[in-house]
């Protein structure tokens, strides 16, 4: 069997890394603020995307309780914490990192994600995880035609596409809905969220004459601004199905690592 080679780029930052925040970071539990810091670091556990790590001095005043329990991390050790905010409280919810982590974030704060009700940068929201400063996210309008097959059924025939290139993802095509055949798909309830792309607004599966296959395709009415042509549109998973670029198949690309990347960062 050939061994599929990636026609995209990889992530390249090694677990480990540091690098400054150069933004505003703030979170809250509850509607009070747990912290605020204009000195926040990247810290980098595997090369998707990075973790903050927060200056104890810039969180709030006893929201930290030492469990005494010591972790061992993939980069270093760390202590964890419970978080109390008024009448929340939520064990594990965060790790001191200590002396023998990476230098630069020694004596910070990491929060689980789902620990804080909400995430800001400056200003806006940010949703699933914190927003990689080397993934580069590209919505492009393209006049290659694109068809997509399973089990040789012809699902999409569409004249053209726009073509998100996302780094370290294969890049996926997202497709009129006037172009796909409706009577294969049916809709599901699943929904994915994903920091550069938004909160997805329907799945479909699909039926073909020998089998039907879950959450094969999905839309965004409402993505972010920097993605924003892909409006209303909906791709397949390349993983999945068939796909032919202006009549040439395309490879299936294997699984993207940590299961499809959160399920595209879920």
């Amino acid at each position: 069997m050939t061994q599929y080679t990636p026609d995209y780029p990889a992530m390249i930052v090694p677990a480990g890394h540091v690098e400054p925040v150069p933004r505003r970071i703030r979170g809250y539990v509850a509607g009070r603020p747990v912290f605020d810091t204009v000195r926040a670091r990247y810290l980098w556990l595997w090369p998707g995307y990075p973790q903050y790590c927060v200056p104890r001095d810039d969180i709030a005043e006893g929201a930290l309780v030492d469990e005494g329990r010591s972790l061992t991390l993939k980069v270093g050790g760390a202590r964890r914490q419970t978080l109390q905010m008024g009448s929340v409280t939520r064990p594990g919810a965060a790790w001191e990192w200590g002396e023998d982590a990476p230098a630069g974030v020694v004596g910070c704060v990491s929060f689980r994600w789902e620990a804080i009700d909400a995430w800001f940068e400056e200003d806006e929201q940010v949703f699933v995880h914190p927003r990689s400063p080397y993934t580069r996210v590209d919505a492009l309008r393209s006049g290659r035609g694109v068809r997509v097959e399973l089990d040789g059924t012809v699902l999409a025939d569409a004249p053209s596409s726009v073509m998100v290139l996302e780094t370290g993802l294969p890049t996926r095509y997202y497709l009129d809905r006037v172009y796909l055949d409706w009577t294969r798909m049916a809709p599901t309830d699943s929904v994915t969220s994903c920091p550069y792309k938004g909160t997805t607004s329907g799945y479909w599966s699909v039926r073909t004459d020998k089998a039907e296959y879950p959450d094969l395709a999905w839309t965004y009415d409402f993505p972010t601004r920097q993605v924003s042509p892909i409006a209303g549109l909906v791709a397949f998973y390349n993983e999945k199905v068939d796909l032919y670029l202006d009549g040439q198949p395309l490879p299936r690309p294997d699984p993207v690592s940590r299961a499809n990347w959160e399920k595209e960062h879920r």
